[in-house]
């Protein structure tokens, strides 16, 4: 397990490049398009992008294909096209018989991605901002409840328990 800490990074640390279409991606963590994000030293080696696509626009985005992928929208609206199933799951509550999938993935929407090596999202009429979050796969189990993710329910149940206490971030 790794012990926790704490990266700060401004708004003005993070690189941000643009291309021709105008779409903008800031890059804060992994490699993009010729530029490194200011967080570094996560054993996922993940890449974190910030991209902003034009109203009416489609962009296509490179995957590293043994990586895991996420999309999370938080503004504007679009469709994600070509990959494998992407899913998009509302994070806020909704109606218990909706059982309709979304078609559009709007504010607040969690798109998930199978294996592939590329990410296309198609933006709506006001563009579409989300955060596109890659990584390898840890291979080793997963216990989370809210902000914290263990390896065990047992470990999970202990750092509550230290937050509760105020012991759950140790200093040096």
């Amino acid at each position: 397990m790794t012990a926790p800490r704490y990266q700060e990074v401004k708004s003005q640390e993070i690189p941000e490049v643009k291309d021709d279409d105008g779409t903008q991606v800031r890059v804060v963590c992994g490699n993009f398009w010729g530029k490194s994000g200011p967080v570094d030293g996560i054993a996922t080696n993940p890449t974190y992008l910030d991209v902003t696509v034009a109203p009416g626009r489609r962009k296509t985005l490179p995957v590293e294909t043994l990586r895991h992928a996420f999309a999370y929208v938080f503004a504007g609206s679009g469709k994600f096209c070509n990959a494998s199933a992407p899913l998009a799951v509302p994070t806020e509550s909704v109606q218990w018989l909706d059982t309709t999938p979304p078609t559009v993935a709007d504010n607040r929407s969690l798109i998930l991605f199978d294996s592939g090596d590329e990410v296309t999202v198609q933006a709506g009429d006001d563009g579409i901002r989300f955060l596109l979050v890659s990584g390898r796969p840890l291979q080793e189990p997963v216990a989370w409840y809210g902000p914290i993710v263990m390896n065990t329910q047992e470990q999970l149940q202990k750092a509550f328990s230290e937050l509760k206490q105020g012991t759950f971030l140790k200093d040096k």
